[in-house]
């Protein structure tokens, strides 16, 4: 079976390469990782740059069943070639070839050894241009969420934060936060990946701060998003606060962020709670920041309440009470 295989991509014949890379594709685990060691990456590759649209689809789900579950193989594909091919069917406006191939990104860019020549490779762009709500692809939900996979996987080198940073991703990450249900999947992934740039990127985090909507869009997310897109949404409000406390305390009280932080530093995940309670404590007044061992938690509540009145212009109600007083008492402890 193995040997028939080598021999039927290798060939010039259609259907018996179409026919040897769906027997591949079916194999078990060994059985691939033997071939691919018998050299069928290549001629797979080579079948990626046809204007066949079953030969290229063969050869993509072949690809993507040699890569899963093996870094050898990964790095083995992208050294043989499979980027530019790639690139190219990602530009090709047939969706049918542009999700499996987005899939295949996904799957080799986890591979740190892969990672500098896809993001070199002007995938990062594209990409990004995917995530976009003006164009004209109208790519599955699934497709998309693999985008913001790929992407994260780039990201987790330092080296491509640059290339992250200048490439648009923030701006349509915020574009997509803004538009999206915050309690979506999507939203979720957006806001992670948009944390993991911001924290690495003081430009990234620049543009955040400066792009207009942004913090509203952000301070709904703390209110409206998951337990964890709650927790990267007000790091990234904490970011942008510690970079220039005396330029961004107004403007992310003035869209009227405490609800959700004090609902946030009661019942958010760990370190939601503790990011929310740091921030809290950055936007109170100036004076007190960092003396909050030195005050009671009396005169901690006041002067919480007065900041709330005086940037949200409105009388304090009981369950705004409540959760100041709960989330007092969990930094005292």
């Amino acid at each position: 079976m193995e040997k028939v295989v080598v021999e039927n991509l290798l060939s010039d014949e259609r259907e018996s390469q179409i026919r040897a890379a769906n027997e591949l594709a079916n194999l078990g685990t060994k059985q691939r990782q033997k071939l691919a060691e018998k050299g069928v990456i290549a001629p797979l590759i080579s079948m990626l740059h046809s204007e066949d649209y079953e030969v290229t689809e063969a050869a993509l789900v072949a690809l993507l069943s040699l890569a899963f579950g093996s870094e050898r193989s990964k790095s083995r594909i992208v050294k043989s070639g499979a980027i530019p091919a790639l690139i190219n069917l990602l530009q090709c406006q047939n969706i049918s070839l542009i999700e499996p191939t987005v899939a295949a990104l996904l799957i080799l860019s986890s591979c740190k050894a892969n990672k500098l020549s896809i993001a070199s490779s002007g995938a990062i762009q594209i990409l990004v241009a995917f995530l976009n709500e003006d164009n004209n692809i109208n790519l599955t939900m699934q497709t998309k969420l693999d985008t913001i996979a790929t992407l994260h996987n780039l990201s987790t080198s330092r080296e491509i934060i640059p290339l992250l940073a200048s490439s648009g991703l923030v701006s349509s990450l915020l574009q997509l936060i803004h538009c999206t249900e915050k309690s979506s999947e999507y939203v979720g992934k957006a806001v992670a990946l948009l944390e993991d740039i911001v924290s690495l990127s003081k430009d990234a985090l620049q543009e955040t701060a400066g792009t207009s909507g942004a913090i509203r869009a952000l301070v709904e997310t703390v209110e409206e998003g998951s337990p964890q897109c709650r927790e990267h949404a007000v790091r990234i409000l904490l970011f942008i606060c510690k970079s220039c406390r005396e330029k961004y305390r107004g403007l992310i009280l003035r869209e009227g962020v405490m609800p959700g932080l004090l609902q946030l530093s009661v019942d958010g995940t760990w370190e939601a709670k503790n990011m929310a309670g740091e921030l809290l404590l950055l936007l109170r007044d100036c004076a007190s920041y960092g003396s909050r061992n030195k005050q009671s938690k009396h005169e901690m509540i006041e002067q919480i309440m007065q900041e709330i009145d005086a940037e949200e212009g409105r009388v304090v109600d009981t369950t705004t009470l409540r959760l100041v007083e709960e989330m007092i008492a969990k930094l005292s402890t």
